[in-house]
């Protein structure tokens, strides 16, 4: 069985439930949100971030654990757990105001990251863990000599970085060291405003990324290789909200760099990825929550 790491942030989400303003804890994070549906497709699934000895890490520790996600790589720390006040719109798309500092929840250390020496057969990247400091820097270098294919998410937080300037400088940084980015249509219009998908895509691929793939919410997935573009739509579903539906494409892409290598996908090949992709992002839009679907869903990669 293939092991993947999964490096960033779990946190708690705090989805409000009434109009009244009352919220509910529920566990988050893009990184953990891919760790759990990795953990579904049937990979051993390493998650690797520090994880508070408060209530809130207590749950946390508790669904990742009973998502099947490997926790050896990520010790209790007694700081609090980070946390996203989440709001969501009419069409059930989500946006997030964070409380951070000081948290268990990027205080990476090399103390306890894992040995680079020994690589996974993926490691996947994103979101916070990659740009709040310092734990980020301790991260970049420690991916530096991580000898595996990696994923890139930058799941862009303008709550959190405001410059863009300063943010796209940490994109291209993170997306130096990867095989495969991946980003929504809002993070790539966001970071390179004016400009279409397949220039921001090549912007990429000449850095080295090998594959640049783009989710358009209900409008489907796009990717680009130095080959072409291919395009598949979206998968029509009564969505419940939108929260996890990117990371599920993320673990997707791992789950085929596993099953016919990185410079496999293109051509019919990242046509049906894609497609498994949209379906697996349709069902977790389906349910409340980041509910990836597991491998029975799905059925054989």
């Amino acid at each position: 069985m293939s092991s993947i790491w999964t490096v960033g942030e779990v946190l708690i989400d705090l989805i409000p439930t009434s109009a009244g303003g009352d919220r509910t804890p529920v566990v988050g994070g893009g990184p953990a949100n891919t760790a759990k549906a990795l953990a579904r497709l049937g990979f051993e699934s390493y998650f690797v971030d520090g994880i508070s000895s408060d209530d809130y890490g207590q749950m946390c520790r508790t669904e990742l654990l009973n998502d099947g996600v490997k926790l050896d790589h990520a010790p209790t720390i007694a700081k609090p757990t980070a946390l996203a006040i989440v709001s969501l719109n009419d069409a059930g798309s989500a946006s997030y105001q964070f409380k951070l500092d000081e948290t268990a929840t990027f205080d990476f250390s090399r103390d306890w990251l894992p040995d680079p020496s020994n690589p996974p057969s993926v490691l996947h990247v994103g979101t916070l863990g990659t740009l709040i400091e310092p734990g980020a820097s301790i991260l970049f270098d420690w991916a530096q000599e991580v000898s595996a294919p990696i994923v890139y998410d930058p799941n862009i937080r303008t709550s959190i970085l405001s410059d863009r300037d300063k943010y796209l400088s940490s994109v291209v940084k993170w997306s130096a060291l990867a095989k495969v980015v991946k980003m929504s249509d809002d993070d790539a219009q966001w970071l390179f405003p004016g400009k279409d998908f397949a220039t921001i895509a090549q912007t990429f691929i000449s850095m080295g990324v090998e594959l640049v793939v783009i989710t358009l919410g209900a409008d489907g997935i796009v990717g680009f290789t130095s080959r072409g573009e291919v395009k598949v739509p979206g998968v029509k579903v009564t969505v419940a909200d939108t929260v996890g539906a990117g990371d599920t494409v993320g673990a997707i892409l791992v789950e085929a760099i596993v099953a016919y290598g990185i410079h496999n996908l293109h051509g019919e090949q990242l046509e049906s990825t894609l497609k498994r992709a949209a379906q697996a992002a349709a069902i977790t839009c389906s349910r409340a929550g980041a509910k990836p679907p597991t491998k029975a869903e799905l059925g054989e990669c």
